[in-house]
């Protein structure tokens, strides 16, 4: 069982760049894989991005975020962070922090366990 807290979203105009944060609490946060997820209006939930537990070293991303965005975390803090860079206003969406139980490499949202209730990014034009 973990908790998930996001925060940092906000509004910014395309080519800004932002930051997330998720607060973990719960159990030990290096047991959890962890990732970022994202929902635009009248869109399904997406993959954007993970991390593997324990040390973290191995990264995912999907196509559209790659060079764009870094997911990091903080095993000490119990923090996972998702630095967005050059943003686009077609990555307005609600970013929901997320976690499982071992592997990282899964993108669809069905395989991911727990879930915070999101922080809504906007990019204008």
């Amino acid at each position: 069982q973990v908790q998930l807290v996001e925060s940092g979203g906000g509004l910014v105009q395309a080519g800004d760049s932002l930051r997330l944060s998720c607060a973990a609490s719960g159990r030990t946060f290096s047991l959890y894989a962890m990732g970022w997820f994202r929902q635009a209006p009248g869109k399904e939930r997406e993959f954007v991005a993970s991390v593997n537990r324990w040390s973290g070293a191995n990264t995912y991303y999907e196509d559209s975020v790659r060079g764009r965005f870094t997911i990091s975390k903080d095993n000490t803090k119990n923090t996972m962070y998702l630095q967005m860079n050059s943003l686009r206003p077609e990555d307005t969406a609600v970013y929901y922090c997320a976690a499982r139980p071992s592997g990282a490499n899964y993108r669809q949202a069905s395989f991911w366990d727990y879930w915070g209730k999101g922080t809504l990014v906007t990019v204008s034009s």
